[in-house]
């Protein structure tokens, strides 16, 4: 079994809410400040920013202040825990379902054995 990481919790944890996977899909197309992405979303700012801290403490997320302008990004590389554990658990069900396939196949085989050819 896979070694457990709450990191990952973390992260899921951040994409379970739709407003904050719409900033990273907005934020996917490169950066922006906290008024453009704020004004996509019917909330107020208070709440919005609730969001952003959320991405931000889970890392994926990061925001630089020039001035009274802060502006978000993705942070490089947020995506690698999320996306190897998911190539992991493909990998687990792939091996999984070709087992059943092959146990599946040779059941059909010894029935068909048994019975002897169809015409």
């Amino acid at each position: 079994m896979a070694k457990y990481d709450s990191r990952l919790d973390v992260l899921f944890s951040a994409l379970s809410d739709p407003t904050r996977r719409d900033i990273l899909t907005r934020l996917s197309f490169g950066p922006a400040t906290i008024t453009e992405l704020a004004e996509q979303h019917d909330m107020a700012l208070p709440s919005f920013l609730k969001h952003l801290n959320r991405l931000e403490d889970a890392g994926l997320i990061y925001s630089e202040k020039n001035g009274r302008i802060r502006t978000c990004a993705l942070a490089p590389d947020a995506f690698t825990p999320m996306q190897d554990w998911l190539s992991e658990q493909r990998m687990i069900w792939q091996q999984r379902l070709n087992q059943f396939d092959r146990y599946a196949l040779e059941l059909k085989r010894k029935r068909q054995n048994e019975t002897g050819p169809e015409d």
